[in-house]
């Protein structure tokens, strides 16, 4: 009975695997074929490597090189955005966690329901308050609201909370250091896997927001890779027939549209292999050692 059980786990975990990496394969696959391909074809057979550098050699002069003016403004919200997550959330979690202010519950309980509430709910006020700053169409309508992550504080103010030895900072207060010595000298440093998932969440949530930045943002110019795929999508007449081909032809840019979905994902896994090396360190149990 037993061993009937577990087979049945095992199956129904296989075919949720597979339900979940089909798609995926699908998608690195696509490149490597022709438009005529990607529907004669098998969805999982593997076409040639000259497909792919023809798929980016299309997708490379599409709308004169904007793909890559795309990636460039990701690159630069979410980078910046993540940089003044760092520099602010981690010595606010620390406050919290450490700290005896008036206040300070009140501060707590805003972080948790400003967590809980859906990123959309939030961009109309955001819209109104950029408007009436007159930043709507710039680069800080997308770094200001990017750079509030009330997330990231969450995730120090429990690390500091639960697994910061007091000790140390005690230690360090002892041998003359104040509170910004004491964090710069021993707080920060231990909390390097911290810092590192804050870095990846906040990254990546900058990286794959859409709404607020096409929403705040009127030039295709300035468009981040999440809404300037979307503009993409638009122009393939299989997935828009608006634009010619009344969804009865095959799609012109299939194969670009899936190379450029495969390319936008780089950065993020790029983050996340280095956040993950920072993570199995143990850095707080080596801070503690005799």
């Amino acid at each position: 009975m037993a061993l009937l059980l577990r087979g049945a786990r095992v199956a129904v975990l296989a075919a949720f695997g597979v339900f979940f990496v089909g798609p995926l394969l699908w998608l690195v696959l696509a490149p490597t074929k022709s438009d005529h391909e990607l529907v004669s074809r098998g969805p999982f057979t593997f076409g040639s490597i000259h497909h792919v550098a023809l798929a980016w050699k299309h997708l490379y002069a599409f709308s004169d090189h904007i793909y890559l003016t795309w990636i460039g403004n990701s690159l630069l919200y979410a980078v910046t955005a993540t940089a003044i997550v760092l520099v602010t959330a981690i010595p606010a979690g620390y406050c919290l966690a450490l700290g005896s202010f008036p206040g300070r519950r009140l501060v707590l309980t805003l972080t948790l329901v400003v967590m809980m509430m859906p990123a959309a709910a939030l961009v109309l006020p955001i819209f109104l308050e950029l408007n009436a700053l007159h930043l709507i169409g710039s680069v800080l309508s997308v770094i200001l609201p990017f750079a509030f992550f009330p997330f990231g504080v969450n995730l120090a103010y429990i690390y500091y909370s639960t697994a910061l030895p007091r000790e140390l900072l005690d230690a360090a207060r002892v041998d003359g250091c104040g509170e910004w010595g004491t964090f710069r000298r021993v707080a920060l440093p231990l909390a390097k896997p911290v810092v590192a998932l804050v870095l990846f969440f906040s990254f990546v949530s900058d990286w794959n927001n859409f709404f607020l930045p096409y929403t705040v943002l009127g030039d295709s110019k300035q468009y981040p890779i999440q809404v300037g795929l979307s503009t993409l999508l638009s122009s393939t007449p299989s997935f828009n027939p608006a634009v010619g081909g009344g969804g009865q032809q095959v799609g012109i840019f299939r194969p670009e549209l899936a190379l450029a979905t495969l390319v936008a994902v780089v950065p993020v896994a790029i983050v996340f292999m280095l956040s993950q090396r920072s993570l199995v360190r143990g850095l707080v149990g080596g801070g503690v050692k005799e």
